[in-house]
């Protein structure tokens, strides 16, 4: 355990980036006008790192103009111009990589190493990405009807784009939601989690350090009831995108309905992680702690139920359960660190919660616990793994968000590949087998937007991410997640200047 006492210049340098508000509208940052304040809060130490002013409905409607005003010459802008732009937008990202990482760790409590490694690195690569994507803005097909009319196909920016962003994950999903839909040429109003807006508000003034034209990207910090709202049912906003639970999905899509708008919404989910009884035992060991402890458990693609053949179920538990008990927890600035505090102590006390309902129907293997001594004061929970819970039980159908791990033993292949289908969720799943026949029929069958074989949790720029049934709908990243903010339109020509004419004669005959 390490003392967390590492991050006060990191709060200092917060408090002073962000004294003019916590809200960015057309290229300048301001306070929000709802009257109300939020403390950000270090989940490490639960000492305050920033009190702004809320966003209201005023500082919504605000954003959307502003949006709305750049929105003709963003979207007038030539793929070109828009590529460059963002290849300028990477390059001031990878410039800045130590404040985000740090920023990112001061507000979500994630290692430091792990924003090093994965979350800045993971941002600046997609804007790379989508900075080569702003050249590939093409129509799909063209064709001549009686050799009098050519027909081609657009693909245009949709306009104003309203995002919802949550507290896992700030950073990245500034990025997942704000470059393919700039990169389209649609300009964005933000609204990232009240408990985590700094990285998101660094990202906006990024954008206007790399010369993207005020008000293309604009950020409001506020809660989802009032700000969050107020944005997706504007009606000056033509798509909304949302990432977060499932409850909250549907009154998004609900709020959506109303005024016609286009949709994406990344879910929640509940990974299977299917181990054969051919696999490698101790690699699939190995990455079921990694992928179920990535970011302490508050992944909705992380590695949560565990479903293992019959002749290595025991081994897989006993070998989880020792490595599990050698990770490290503690200080997120501390070099040593492998698994920081939850976002909050709220979120703290929810895992907490199922862990300890679990202790009256399954056995809670290693972990189920908060640290004492140095970390008492933050929201860290120990790695927890829980076995032979029912497939029917709370631990196996609902979304923990957490350190927490839950093994069961299936026989056949056929019940493995059930089980790993039996929740609501479908976001990403992996197998585990030496057989490849085995190991193709699992990623066939099983019913996710993803499927490791052999690993989980790695992702990709050129891959999309979205998932299946209550996982939402919808790709983040790739070519599929740019055409997402793309609208089509069949554009047909008149090749003869008499067409027209004879297709009148035709249907209404000569008059």
């Amino acid at each position: 355990m390490h003392n967390p006492g590492n991050a006060a210049p990191d709060r200092a340098a917060a408090q002073e980036r962000f004294a003019d508000g916590a809200q960015y509208i057309a290229g300048r940052p301001t306070e929000g006008t709802s009257g109300r304040t939020h403390t950000v809060v270090d989940p490490a130490t639960g000492a305050e790192v920033l009190t702004y002013g809320l966003a209201g409905p005023d500082d919504v409607d605000a954003a959307v103009a502003a949006a709305r005003e750049a929105f003709p010459g963003w979207a007038g802008a030539t793929p070109g111009e828009r590529s460059d732009a963002l290849h300028r937008f990477a390059a001031v990202l990878a410039d800045r990589a130590e404040d985000f990482a740090r920023a990112e760790s001061l507000q979500c409590g994630k290692p430091l190493k792990l924003t090093r490694e994965f979350d800045v690195p993971g941002s600046v690569d997609n804007a790379a990405f989508f900075a080569g994507a702003a050249r590939q803005l093409q129509g799909l097909s063209a064709g001549e009807y009686s050799g009098d009319h050519t027909s081609y196909v657009r693909r245009e920016p949709i306009g104003v784009v309203g995002s919802i962003a949550p507290w896992n994950y700030p950073l990245q999903m500034a990025a997942w939601k704000i470059l393919p839909a700039i990169a389209a040429g649609n300009t964005v109003v933000l609204k990232p989690a009240e408990i985590t807006p700094l990285t998101s508000l660094m990202f906006a003034q990024a954008a206007t350090a790399a010369g993207i034209p005020d008000g293309v990207v604009n950020i409001v910090s506020g809660t989802g009831r009032e700000a969050g709202e107020h944005l997706v049912a504007h009606p000056d906003v033509a798509m909304a995108s949302f990432t977060g639970s499932t409850a909250v999905g549907k009154r998004v899509a609900e709020l959506a309905t109303a005024t016609v708008k286009r949709l994406h919404l990344e879910l929640g989910g509940k990974a299977p992680f299917l181990v054969f009884d051919d696999a490698d035992l101790e690699a699939a060991v190995h990455g079921a702690v990694a992928g179920a402890l990535i970011n302490t458990g508050q992944d909705c693609t992380a590695a949560t139920r565990a479903y293992v053949q019959r002749p290595l179920y025991e081994a897989f538990v006993e070998k989880t359960a020792a490595l599990m008990d050698t990770v490290r927890v503690g200080d997120p600035f501390a070099p040593g660190t492998d698994l920081g505090p939850l976002v909050s102590r709220a979120q703290r006390d929810r895992v907490a919660g199922f862990v300890d309902r679990a202790r009256s129907y399954a056995r809670v293997v290693c972990g189920g616990e908060a640290p004492q001594g140095d970390l008492r004061h933050g929201a860290y929970y120990r790695p927890t793994l829980i076995a032979d819970a029912a497939q029917d039980s709370e631990v196996v159908q609902s979304e923990i968000f957490g350190p927490v791990l839950v093994a069961l033993p299936f026989d056949g292949d056929d019940e493995g590949i059930r089980l790993a289908n039996d929740t609501p969720y479908g976001l990403a799943a992996s197998a585990w087998s030496r057989d490849v026949y085995r190991a193709n029929r699992a990623t066939r069958e099983i019913r996710a937007g993803c499927v490791w074989v052999n690993d989980h949790i790695p992702i990709i720029s050129e891959m999309p991410h979205g998932g299946y049934r209550a996982s939402g709908f919808g790709k983040d990243m790739s070519a599929y997640s740019f055409e997402e903010y793309t609208q089509v339109k069949h554009v047909m020509f008149d090749n003869t200047a008499v067409a027209a004419k004879d297709w009148h004669r035709t249907v209404f005959g000569d008059r």
